[in-house]
């Protein structure tokens, strides 16, 4: 169900990257006998990241790297490595970084994403905005005064005042202007009408649409990293801790399009995200109801649904839904008419790092909890059936489910 066909892990990685550009610099020549940074990080190879992040420390300075990724990415992710590393020189961790990032991008990726760089700076050479006032961050202008006033008092209490949660972990509020709608699906329109017009191949999405652009390759990159920075991390860092929420950052932002002659539904599936923003533009339509189907893991993405977590949100244009990424959805048929939404997924290369050193059940995982409440239930049984002279026995019973909980995801 996971969406990982070649054409989007393309767009994955690019968007990894965030604002990364060009190719990394070669390393300055060092003094003789002094060791090069891989020698130097050699020793630390074999070291796991902090669980938790050193709230004390202050990361180093990544502005002057260029290539893989954004340099925020270093600097969140250096609040992470293990005590005896935090404190060496800067090109160490920058090495012992790059190594443990690199796993997630294979050589083959590396070819495709430099390719895409190239297909994208062709269209930022060429391409003339329609509305230049899109590509600059212009809150007032962007955002209803209800949403801004609630990302300026920072707190859960003010969140939650302009949301409606009717169903855990899935949020709906009312947050973009009718103006700033109007004006990004006309960009859009223009967009595609140039495209054709060049006989320009437009890169889609993702492999389970077929229609709708990526934002960032017509310039509007820079803009939805201030999106997401500013008005979706402050809020995910509160409703989603447990996935990365405080950590965002990397992002990939796209349009969909739904109705004659477009998509008209999309299939079951979970998105690539930690966290997702989901927001209708517009236009007339009936139809195109989102449905959720519970939040799984990977190991539990093909289980079954329980009653509860089923839901159906009707989009409304200008309202946003905002859901964890693993949460299940799919949209019904756009019977008549347009619906184009706006789709910003946000991602924590901090997170997904973590992942790997998981040791109990997600929190955040339907199926897991209702797993480890059957495995406390039945331990509890086991304790009532037992007679008073075999206590001892239940209570190592209940020690074993205990254990087998900490070891599941081992």
């Amino acid at each position: 169900m996971a969406l990982d066909a070649p054409v989007e892990r393309r767009d994955e990685v690019q968007i990894a990257m965030g604002n990364g550009n060009g190719v990394a610099p070669s390393q300055p020549s060092r003094p003789a006998g002094r060791p090069t940074a891989a020698a130097a990080a050699a020793p630390y190879a074999d070291r796991r990241l902090r669980l938790n992040p050193n709230a004390d420390h202050k990361p180093e300075d990544y502005s002057d790297v260029r290539g893989e990724y954004a340099p925020a990415v270093y600097s969140a992710l250096e609040r992470h490595l293990p005590p005896s590393l935090i404190d060496a020189d800067r090109d160490v961790k920058l090495h012992f970084m790059r190594d443990i990032l690199a796993r997630y991008w294979p050589q083959g990726e590396r070819n495709k994403v430099q390719r895409h760089r190239e297909y994208r700076q062709r269209i930022l050479h060429l391409y003339k905005p329609l509305h230049e006032e899109l590509y600059n961050m212009h809150p007032s202008v962007f955002f209803l005064p209800t949403f801004l006033e609630a990302v300026r008092s920072n707190t859960e209490e003010c969140f939650r005042s302009i949301m409606t949660e009717p169903i855990p972990g899935v949020y709906s509020f009312a947050m973009l202007q009718p103006t700033f709608c109007e004006m990004l699906l006309e960009e859009v329109e223009n967009f595609e009408k140039w495209v054709h017009a060049m006989k320009f191949k437009i890169m889609r999405p993702n492999t389970m649409n077929k229609y709708g652009a990526v934002l960032d390759d017509f310039g509007l990159e820079a803009m939805l990293n201030q999106f997401m920075e500013q008005f979706i991390a402050p809020i995910s860092k509160v409703l989603y801790p447990e996935v990365g929420g405080g950590t965002l950052d990397s992002h990939h932002a796209f349009i969909v399009e739904y109705g004659k002659d477009r998509d008209v539904e999309l299939g079951f599936h979970v998105d690539d995200s930690e966290v997702t923003l989901n927001v209708c533009l517009g236009k007339q339509f009936f139809g195109g109801e989102l449905y959720f189907r519970g939040i799984r893991c990977e190991n539990h993405v093909n289980s079954e649904t329980q009653h509860e977590e089923m839901y159906d949100y009707t989009h409304i244009p200008g309202w946003a839904v905002l859901h964890h990424g693993r949460h299940r959805h799919g949209a019904r048929a756009t019977s008549s008419g347009l619906r184009i939404n706006l789709l910003l997924w946000c991602r924590s290369s901090v997170f997904r790092e973590m992942k790997k050193y998981q040791k109990d059940f997600p929190s955040w995982c339907g199926e897991c909890q209702r797993e480890k409440r059957e495995r406390q239930s039945q331990c509890v049984k086991a304790t009532k059936m037992v007679s008073p002279n075999t206590h001892t026995q239940a209570n190592r019973l209940c020690l074993c489910c205990h254990f087998l909980d900490t070891l599941y995801f081992l």
